[in-house]
């Protein structure tokens, strides 16, 4: 008995790849058949593991021989399973994932339990119907004047009773039909649950990476940048002082040698800052964050920004992050002469997709855009990366914004 106005899964983020889509209550002219047939299939089941367990005893007490013998019964009640699910498709609206298949035995247990709550589901519908009979004759029997007016009110308060139990039995049974389905053509909630515990370790452990290679990262840009700029700077200050006495001409060259060393390891430094955090994400937002990684890149840039409304802090950090890196790399190792960025939000998502036309052959296992994976995964966000040789690489990027 299937469940009006049901839903036959639950819908993701979630989950990736998402179970099985709602759908709107049917219509009672469909079903009303579908109760019919599915209280017909039930008894159908309930012959079939009758007469293979007729047919099969012998092989399923054996111990050597009880696999096969399984299988085969398994095997007859995925057909009816099967028919279930078109059942419910048919009669009732419902979508249900179409690359899953159920184990053997899921199979085995949905078409035995399915078959008594079946055969129930008709003995209760027929205690309906012979209601609806009792209260026709009643009614013939008012109209003739064989029934006083406290019998008629006794009979009549004895049947709105027995019909709630009976439509709340239908009801009962009708949930229970629907969660069978779900948890058998798609997967349980315990599997989901389970998926989800599995999405998250790896996420975490994913964010944990990112973390340790955004602070070598940070060290590296300090150490080979700021810090040798730093040391070159104390040099020349440090000769400009010895030579102050003995050629004021040449500390006064050393002194504006160490004034431009001062100002580029400046720039080093607000550099490094910025790709650590941009203070511009906070104060102007993402749009023009993006607008200084154009103006920074080393290649003719193209953007594309098509986001209305405000966006989610971690979508708009990770964005940044997700173009910056891109743009970075494509500079450095791919040979582009052009590189094209453009962001949209379609409902609760944001697409990013950044390609550049150069060489093209880049690892996907590789040290950055793992980061950009990690980084995106802790969002339950999803990467994609094309990079052929010989190119384009196109790098998309879905982050929710919920």
């Amino acid at each position: 008995m299937p469940v009006l106005g049901s839903y036959t899964g639950i819908t993701a983020h979630q989950v990736q790849g998402n179970e099985a889509e709602a759908t709107r209550p049917p219509s009672w002219h469909r079903v009303i058949p579908g109760v019919a047939l599915g209280c017909a299939t039930a008894l159908i089941g309930l012959l079939y593991f009758l007469v293979a367990g007729l047919a099969l005893g012998p092989w399923l007490l054996r111990p050597s021989t009880r696999e096969s013998a399984l299988a085969k019964v398994a095997a007859g009640a995925r057909r009816l399973a099967d028919g279930e699910r078109t059942r419910r498709s048919v009669f009732f609206g419902d979508r249900f994932p179409e690359h899953y298949k159920a184990s053997d035995r899921k199979i085995l247990r949905y078409v035995l339990v399915r078959g008594y709550t079946g055969l129930l589901s008709a003995v209760v519908t027929g205690l309906l119907g012979v209601g609806l009979i009792l209260a026709g004759v009643l009614v013939m029997a008012t109209a003739r004047g064989t029934v006083g007016w406290q019998e008629l009110l006794l009979q009549v308060l004895l049947g709105c009773v027995l019909l709630f139990l009976d439509i709340q039995g239908l009801y009962a049974l009708a949930v229970l039909d629907t969660r069978l389905a779900r948890e058998c053509f798609g997967p349980s909630e315990w599997e989901l649950l389970r998926r989800r515990i599995d999405e998250l370790s790896t996420s975490r452990a994913g964010v944990v990476r990112a973390v340790d290679a955004e602070r070598r990262r940070i060290e590296r840009d300090l150490h080979d940048g700021v810090q040798q700029r730093l040391v070159a700077l104390a040099m020349l200050i440090g000769r400009a002082r010895r030579s102050r006495t003995r050629d004021p001409e040449q500390a006064d060259v050393l002194l504006l040698q160490a004034h431009e060393a001062a100002q580029d390891a400046l720039t080093e430094l607000r550099e490094a800052a910025w790709r650590v955090y941009p203070s511009a994400l906070d104060s102007q937002g993402l749009r023009e964050a993006l607008g200084g990684v154009a103006e920074r890149c080393a290649i003719p840039l193209r953007m594309e920004y098509e986001v209305e409304g405000p966006l989610p802090q971690p979508a708009q950090t990770a964005a940044y992050f997700v173009v910056s890196e891109s743009v970075t790399n494509a500079a450095k190792h791919s040979g582009a002469t052009h590189i094209s960025v453009r962001l949209a939000r379609h409902g609760p998502v944001l697409v990013l997709r950044i390609e550049d036309n150069g060489t093209g052959g880049a690892d996907p296992a590789g040290g950055g855009l793992t980061g950009l994976r990690s980084r995106v995964g802790a969002l339950d966000g999803v990467l994609h990366i094309e990079s052929p040789l010989g190119g384009p690489t196109t790098i998309t990027a879905e982050l929710p914004c919920v």
